[in-house]
């Protein structure tokens, strides 16, 4: 059996791609003067929130996916991150190739809201391998990539942020219902507005406006009872 070790040596956002997308790189090597056709990998990619420390700001930002700090010790269980296919092209001995990783910036996903709650450093991630390798100096022969294979690898937090930047600036990203989203359509059709964000805003707008006025500071006790100058029933 050809032995393979992995090891992922950067990460980049992708300025040209369609949505978020990061770009790792991955040196792949196999056993000494082993010829490799070629290699269908999978990888899977895993968060592993154990492995760092969270500031005030980033354990309150955490706190619906992980709960009160006292519990973490229980609670800081991986998160998945993504699963991706990657072929491999021929090499011998060892290569480097390029893992391109779509992402998503929906706070439904509990990866990209953990990523999104870390205001610096690094996020801990480890990379899981498995897949098909082809090999052979004469014909060749089909082995399976072993599944104890991995990689760690602490991307820095500042790679996803400029990916995010490139693709929604300044901006964030909410998921909402099909029957929602028509009503907040008609609602900006019938008021003429000329983008969603006006039209979240006239709604802020008309919902602070509702609002009952706030108490009076100055009035204090039990509420006074006007005085009765009739006869009471009996």
């Amino acid at each position: 059996m050809t032995e393979f070790a992995f090891t992922c040596t950067g990460v980049r956002a992708d300025p040209y791609a369609a949505g978020p997308t990061l770009v790792f790189r991955l040196r792949i090597t196999a056993s000494p003067d082993t010829r490799v056709h070629a290699l269908a990998l999978r990888c899977q990619l895993r968060i592993e929130p154990a492995g760092r420390g969270y500031g005030p700001g980033e354990a309150a930002a955490l706190h619906d996916l992980f709960g009160e700090r006292s519990r973490w010790g229980s609670t800081l269980q991986p998160l998945q991150f993504a699963q991706v296919a990657v072929m491999v092209p021929s090499f011998t001995g060892e290569t480097e190739t390029e893992v391109a990783v779509p992402c998503t910036y929906d706070m439904d996903i509990a990866a990209a809201r953990y990523f999104d709650a870390l205001e610096e450093g690094e996020a801990p991630l480890l990379m899981l391998f498995s897949g098909t390798a082809f090999t052979g100096s004469g014909g060749f022969h089909v082995e399976p990539v072993p599944w104890d294979r991995e990689a760690p690898y602490r991307m820095p937090v500042a790679v996803w942020r400029e990916m995010i930047e490139q693709h929604f600036p300044g901006c964030g990203w909410l998921r909402l219902p099909h029957d929602t989203m028509a009503e907040l359509l008609a609602y900006r059709s019938r008021h003429a507005l000329a983008s969603w964000e006006s039209t979240v805003r006239a709604l802020l707008d008309a919902a602070v406006i509702a609002e009952p006025p706030p108490p009076d500071p100055h009035r204090t006790g039990a509420p006074v009872l006007q005085r009765v100058t009739g006869r009471a029933a009996p």
